[in-house]
């Protein structure tokens, strides 16, 4: 009761039974897979603000590594009290209420009001779309109704949704405020929080796997961010001296967050827990990585010689592997040997007759 306030069982006694598939659905507006694809979407393809939403991904990173540390530091536990048993409804829905509509693990503060909170927020203030004050209505619009489920289909108690929301605006202020601070590095800082941020859930959880995959992810982006700052920063030096600052920063930095990476795949069998979040880490590097070479045109006409090349050294193993040039080059080798043998013969024939002369 005191952390719910009596809202579970109030909001729960007010609804009927068919707003649970419904509140079911709505509640994937918050989840982890939904904004990770919104926001790989969003920097994939909205190239004009592609370094806002990595700075948005960055602060979204260290949210999470942020709520999920929390939760394993105060350990509340969540309701445990679902608005609707999944025995009660039809088979054909009672899977998809199964997946989305119960949870594991602990209760606060709230996962999805954290994460709506970052990326909707987020997002209304970067983007450019509409009016701010239609941005921001809809963001809060969002964040309300994904608590609101949560509370509703007894996931949370009123008070893990509020301090949800109270983490994910003080996470983005903060965030705000060392980006204006430090305004050369506004992707790189987020995305250093996020590090940060997730080392703190793998030390309060000791080493829960989830730590352990979302760790991989934040160094993995942070190393690919670093890549992209350095092509950008060679790109426009104005003299080869100047490159050594940038390749040993940038370079450096990169290096030192992919180490651990590396090591997890070297070092731990092969589908273990920490292999999979050093392939994690890879994919999140990947994914930072590749989009901004699509769009760069030095990057596309490297990419174009490249591939060129990578082109004629198959044809020219193809070539080679052929048992037809194989025969061909051996008749070729024996014709010359032939030449060769009649010529170094016809010489030392020359010379034995010149010794002879004199």
């Amino acid at each position: 009761m005191a952390r719910g306030i009596g809202a579970v069982e109030a909001i729960q006694s007010a609804l009927p039974d068919w707003l649970s598939v419904v509140f079911a659905l709505l509640t994937q507006l918050g989840d982890i897979w939904f904004l990770a694809c919104l926001l790989a979407v969003l920097y994939w393809f909205n190239v004009p603000d592609q370094d806002d939403v990595a700075t948005l991904a960055g602060v979204w990173i260290a949210g999470m590594g942020l709520y999920k540390g929390l939760k394993s530091v105060f350990g509340f536990p969540r309701p445990d009290r679902p608005l609707l048993e999944a025995d009660l409804l039809p088979w054909v829905v009672r899977p998809l209420y199964e997946a989305t509509a119960f949870a594991t693990g602990y209760g606060f503060p709230s996962g999805h009001a954290v994460n709506t909170t970052i990326v909707y927020v987020g997002l209304a203030y970067l983007l450019s779309v509409g009016t701010p004050r239609r941005r921001f209505g809809v963001a809060g619009v969002l964040v309300a109704t994904v608590s609101f489920t949560r509370v509703a289909l007894g996931l949370h108690y009123l008070i893990d949704v509020l301090a949800g929301v109270a983490v994910g605006v003080t996470l983005l202020c903060g965030a705000g405020l060392l980006i204006r601070w430090m305004p050369n590095n506004r992707t790189t800082v987020p995305l250093g929080l996020g590090v940060g941020f997730a080392g703190f859930f793998f030390r309060a959880s000791d080493a829960d796997p989830d730590a352990i995959f979302l760790l991989g992810a934040a160094l993995g982006a942070f190393a690919g961010w670093q890549f992209v700052v350095l092509g950008r920063e060679l790109v426009a030096i104005s003299r080869p001296s100047v490159a050594l600052r940038p390749l040993a920063l940038r370079g450096g930095l990169a290096t030192i967050a992919l180490a651990p990476v590396v090591a997890a795949l070297e070092v731990f069998p092969f589908l273990s827990v920490y292999s999979v979040g050093g392939v994690v880490g890879l994919l999140a590097t990947g994914i930072v990585v590749v989009p901004v070479l699509r769009y760069s045109e030095r990057a596309r006409r490297v990419g174009v010689a490249v591939t060129f090349w990578l082109r004629m050294a198959v044809v020219g193993t193809r070539y080679l592997c052929r048992p037809s040039t194989w025969r061909r080059a051996g008749r070729l080798v024996r014709r010359y040997s032939v030449k060769t043998g009649r010529w170094l013969r016809s010489r030392w024939r020359r010379a034995r007759s010149n010794s002879d002369n004199e």
